[in-house]
């Protein structure tokens, strides 16, 4: 493998990893608040078909990520009228909204676009496409700082710059602010931010409104940005695995990255090693290979985590005292 193979596998990384991280954020906003979301992957799926849905109709990619994330935000919101309102168990509404996102995003595109649960095919203009940065061309031949600007850096999609933007920001929102203060509150103790006169209820709602906005925005890049429209069930589990990386992150928004940077390196290797013939072995299965990155993640959660506390008010419905 020489450097060239390294900054495709690296940009590939990047790629990949840019759903997780939306993903995960979104899910350490609902958590921190006290909210378990198991729905993350239904919202990030039905985001991806409305953004696809919009684009294919308006050709506008700006518009199709406006639907994408009043989707994530509406599914929150059910998602927090059955666990907040109605004091409902969060695992199972959680579940409902992924088989809920399942069902509808294949009955909707059958009977929209007649193309088997698919939405057509974008053109450029209807998608988020690469932006090449200043400079690119003329600093690519200076050795490896050349290829890692040009190859690694520039050629990405804005939403792969949000993603990375959407970091500090979020650690900025949780540390450094009110909001940020109260939402973690929240999640430890909600009787006694209670007790200071504080809305329980709004600010989880609050919570996951800013859940949905990040959900939307991994579905919109998804569907507009990495690829060029809907397929059914296009998300792939993606949305536990950004589960499995909050958790392997301890619920912190840097090391959120970092672990999201972790299992897109695992599937963009996963791609890379397909076909490969290993010394007294032979060809490694396909299916083996595909299979890596959720056997690494299980074993990176098993062995090498340690003990992760959640929230302690997490997955609990608040019941006001009298």
């Amino acid at each position: 493998m020489d450097f060239a193979d390294l900054i495709q596998i690296l940009a590939a990384t990047v790629r990949l990893s840019v759903p997780l991280i939306f993903t995960a954020l979104a899910g350490l906003y609902a958590e921190r608040s006290g909210i378990f979301d198991i729905g993350l992957e239904g919202k990030m799926l039905f985001s991806a078909f409305s953004a696809a849905s919009v684009a294919t109709v308006t050709g506008s990619p700006w518009l199709g990520l406006f639907a994408g994330i009043l989707t994530g935000v509406l599914l929150s919101l059910l998602h927090g009228f059955a666990s907040i309102t109605q004091r409902g168990n969060q695992i199972i509404s959680g579940v409902a909204i992924n088989f809920i996102a399942s069902g509808l995003t294949i009955l909707l595109g059958n009977a929209w676009f007649g193309q088997g649960g698919r939405t057509p095919q974008l053109p450029n203009t209807a998608r988020f496409t690469e932006i090449t940065l200043p400079f690119a061309a003329d600093i690519a031949p200076i050795p490896v700082l050349g290829p890692l600007y040009s190859g690694l850096v520039s050629g990405q999609n804005i939403l792969v710059y949000l993603a990375f933007l959407a970091v500090p920001f979020t650690w900025w929102v949780l540390y450094r602010t009110r909001f940020g203060l109260r939402v973690r509150a929240v999640g430890e103790n909600p009787g006694a931010v209670d007790t200071a006169g504080i809305s329980v209820a709004w600010l989880r709602y609050r919570a996951l409104i800013c859940c949905g906005i990040l959900a939307g925005f991994a579905g919109t890049y998804l569907s507009i940005a990495q690829s060029a429209g809907f397929i059914r069930e296009m998300s792939a589990g993606k949305g536990y695995i950004a589960l499995a990386a909050l958790v392997f992150a301890k619920w912190k928004p840097l090391n959120v990255l970092l672990t999201c940077l972790l299992f897109g390196f695992l599937d963009a290797a996963s791609i890379r090693l397909q076909g490969i013939i290993l010394p007294g072995i032979g060809e490694v299965p396909v299916q083996l290979i595909q299979a890596l990155p959720y056997i690494l993640t299980v074993i990176l959660l098993a062995g090498f985590i340690g003990k992760a506390i959640p929230p302690k008010a997490g997955g609990v419905p608040y019941v006001k005292e009298r």
